[in-house]
């Protein structure tokens, strides 16, 4: 093992010291693809009984942190100390050579999380922030810090709350599939074994909500463009319609940006109510494709074409299971004909799926998933890789199994996507162990597959990979 390798190990000596600090002395401040359209987001798009269910609309970031309603007072709230965090550290490796990209290792990182929030009267501040080193993207800081959370929350009215500033969203009712969940995420940490949580990437926003006794209503305005973490042939490597071949960095996939002015921002929008025990919601989007997925002929860059998007979903409680049904439209706005092959065409996505607890601590979760892609005689027609364009109908099917024992200490899980269509797979075994509340350890795999090499799932086969992780928290 080189030097260059074991930079992550000896970075945890600078950052363990930080973090037993605060674990002591709690009230001590911390120092602070290409444009083929498989790359949108429901294409790889994100835990259930196991607080894996990513798209559940109760399980974003926030809500995982005793939300807004189940916040305590009095002594037992002062009693307990506003800062918290974990010190982790990761490592991953290919199951087989990769011809495109020399090292082998897919992660190798050590991860100090700092995460504080309290409450100045009707005033909430929440911050969650990480300093880590990632000897996979070395070239900057020695210690590289990201924000995931800066929110100041307040309630205006009785019935009316008001988010600001860089927060995780989410919305829907997938597991592991988005549909109307056009916040963006971070494919490079979900490929690679990060925790969970890391799919999902901040937003820099502002959120409204208002309960009413006829619908509640959600509206999320993000000024400037939040793209997804995507595929840019730095860790893995992916399949180009330009290059008609799979390639990796250098050069990584380069990109044009939306704008920067207010009209070029984002709006998504909620409106949900529990009707006779089911969850209904309605949903609308105007922004972009979170992943760059058209290509500009003329200077040679990837670029995020223009979208909007109607939806609609419903779940609840169904022959002692939990089912959900969710449909979204999503209208190309940059190619209304699915002409310009360049350009992704609009789609109709759907989504059913089905939970339920097989035998005491084994639970099934079952999800069918379709794409239909509309104009699909004029997407052939103009193609310059007509055979290699996605089906017309994209089927996927994915299933979920999670076990728990030892008193919730073991959880033994595997997801399985596949689609039949494009003849690929990815799958994700997993097993954690909570060795005390403090310790906790999680080894898995991210295994993917496929007759042919320009499918979603297919192109990463050579980026399978084994990881694990120990973390501890304080």
């Amino acid at each position: 093992m080189t030097i260059a390798a074991l930079r992550p190990l000896l970075a945890a000596a600078l950052l363990l010291g930080p973090a037993l600090a605060c674990a002591a002395t709690p009230e001590a401040l911390p120092t602070a693809p290409a444009w083929d359209a498989s790359f949108t987001v429901a294409s790889s798009d994100s835990e259930s009984s196991n607080n894996e269910n990513t798209n559940n609309e109760s399980s974003s970031d926030e809500s995982s942190d005793q939300g807004w309603g189940s916040e305590k007072w009095g002594d037992e709230a002062e009693s307990k100390s506003p800062f918290h965090g974990f010190i982790e550290v990761a490592y991953g490796t290919r199951s087989q050579s990769n011809p495109w990209i020399d090292r082998h290792d897919t992660l190798n990182e050590t991860r100090l999380r700092i995460e504080y929030s309290d409450y100045f009267g009707p005033l909430y501040i929440g911050y969650k922030g990480d300093a880590f080193v990632d000897d996979l993207s070395w070239g900057g800081a020695f210690i590289e810090t990201k924000s995931r959370e800066a929110l100041l929350r307040f309630s205006p009215s009785a019935n009316s709350d008001l988010y600001l500033g860089r927060q995780v969203l989410t919305w829907g009712t997938g597991d592991l599939l988005f549909l109307n969940d056009l916040f963006p995420k971070d494919w490079v940490s979900f490929f690679a074994g990060r925790d969970m949580e890391y799919l999902k990437a901040p937003s820099d926003a502002i959120k409204a909500s208002y309960f009413h006794k006829l619908a509640n209503i959600d509206l999320v305005w993000t000024p400037k463009f939040d793209a997804d973490t995507f595929i840019r042939g730095e860790r893995f490597s992916y399949f180009s319609p330009l290059a008609n071949d799979i390639v990796a960095a250098p050069p990584r996939l380069s990109t044009e940006q939306p704008g920067s002015q207010l009209d070029d921002g984002e709006l998504a929008l909620r409106v949900y109510k529990n009707i006779g025990g089911y969850e209904w919601a309605l949903y609308g989007y105007h922004g972009y494709f979170k992943t760059p997925a058209a290509f500009n002929p003329n200077n040679g860059l990837n670029y995020f074409p223009k979208l909007s998007s109607i939806g609609a979903s419903v779940r609840g409680t169904v022959q002692g299971g939990i089912a959900n049904m969710e449909v979204a439209w999503y209208q190309s706005r940059d190619d209304s004909d699915g002409t310009d092959p360049f350009i992704p065409n609009s789609q109709l996505r759907f989504l059913s799926g089905f939970e339920r607890e097989l035998i005491t601590r084994l639970t099934l979760g079952l999800q069918y998933y379709l794409e239909w892609t509309q104009d699909y005689s004029a997407l052939k027609k103009n193609s310059p890789l007509p055979d290699k364009e996605v089906e017309e109908y994209r089927h996927l099917i994915t299933t979920r199994l999670n076990y728990r024992a030892y008193q919730d200490k073991l959880t033994l899980s595997l997801f399985v996507f596949y689609s039949p269509t494009d003849d690929d797979f990815f799958a994700m075994p997993k097993v954690t162990y909570r060795l005390s509340d403090s310790w906790s350890g999680e080894v898995g795999a991210n295994l993917f597959g496929g007759q042919d090499d320009y499918t979603f799932f297919g192109q990463f086969e050579e980026n399978s990979n084994f990881f694990a992780r120990l973390r501890y928290s304080f």
